[in-house]
């Protein structure tokens, strides 16, 4: 489940990541959506980085170049008071259970231990909500790895596009918002789901940011197909549903001339279902160019 949390990680306010190696020559992959007078680039994130993760191409410099405006998942986060406002609104709530109880009890070592190393209490967190426990456990599971969102490749766009329009897919209580509707029940799976991703963490992100690195899109798909077909429930507020109206503003984009970048997380990208995978389906040209 930690491809699911690390969805919405971009709202969490711990660092987070993997230092995972570069491939030899790295070409994380990237899109092309046109009609006659528009042109979309498409380019799956990744959106904690090590510092010394080499990433960009001459390809991509170049598209970045040539694009007049950008798209990320999100871009209201420059207000970190009214972001902290919405996180506490949405993940707070009293009268809960105390989190340890919240877990089967074959877990509650386990998720005892992951509250401790995160340098937390038990007592901390029983007034969050199960979700906003899961997303703050998977924060602090990535810190320390070596990579923080700083890095990341929304990030570096930010400072690419820098007096160019930058633009959201979504708000940041939109997002948060997915796991706030969740029935409690689901938000339990979330949790455990966490709790027993813990212990290779490091092993299956540097995996999953290698694939990402090398424009590995079947083994990006694989990853997440693997964790997904597990909780079908948690995939539809995710994935499907997202993906769905991602597809829906692309096609109004292309009403608008000109030339676009959108950098979205590359599992939104990858495999059955994907963003791509339901342009092409509806008969849209899409071309890969990285």
């Amino acid at each position: 489940m930690r491809q699911i949390a690390s969805l919405l990680l971009t709202v969490a306010l711990a660092a987070c990541g993997s230092a995972a190696p570069a491939a030899p020559q790295a070409k994380p992959a990237m899109w092309k959506l046109s009609d006659p007078d528009t042109t979309i680039y498409l380019f799956g994130t990744v959106h904690v980085l090590p510092d010394d993760l080499k990433w960009r191409t001459a390809r991509f410099d170049q598209t970045v170049g040539q694009a007049k405006e950008l798209v990320l998942e999100i871009n209201d986060q420059e207000d970190k008071a009214k972001v902290a406002e919405v996180y506490r609104r949405l993940a707070l709530s009293p009268g809960l259970p105390p989190i340890l109880d919240r877990v089967p009890a074959d877990k509650r070592a386990a998720l005892a231990a992951a509250i401790e190393k995160a340098g937390l209490k038990a007592e901390q967190l029983d007034h969050m909500e199960t979700w906003a426990v899961a997303v703050t456990l998977g924060a602090s599971m990535y810190a320390g790895m070596g990579a923080s969102p700083a890095n990341g490749v929304e990030n570096q766009l930010r400072v690419s596009f820098e007096g160019r329009p930058v633009e959201g897919l979504e708000t940041t209580e939109q997002q948060l918002g997915y796991f706030d509707k969740m029935p409690e029940a689901t938000q339990r799976k979330l949790l455990v789901s966490m709790i027993d991703d813990i212990k290779n963490a490091t092993t299956d992100f540097q995996k999953m940011v290698t694939a990402w690195s090398s424009g590995d899109t079947g083994a990006i798909a694989r990853t997440f197909d693997d964790e997904l077909k597990s909780a079908p429930e948690i995939a539809r507020v995710l994935i499907d549903t997202r993906n769905a109206n991602w597809v829906d503003w692309l096609k109004q984009r292309l009403d608008q001339p000109g030339t676009v970048l959108v950098a979205v997380g590359a599992g939104h990208l990858a495999g059955k279902g994907s963003v791509i995978d339901l342009l092409q389906k509806q008969g849209l040209k899409v071309e890969r160019v990285q």
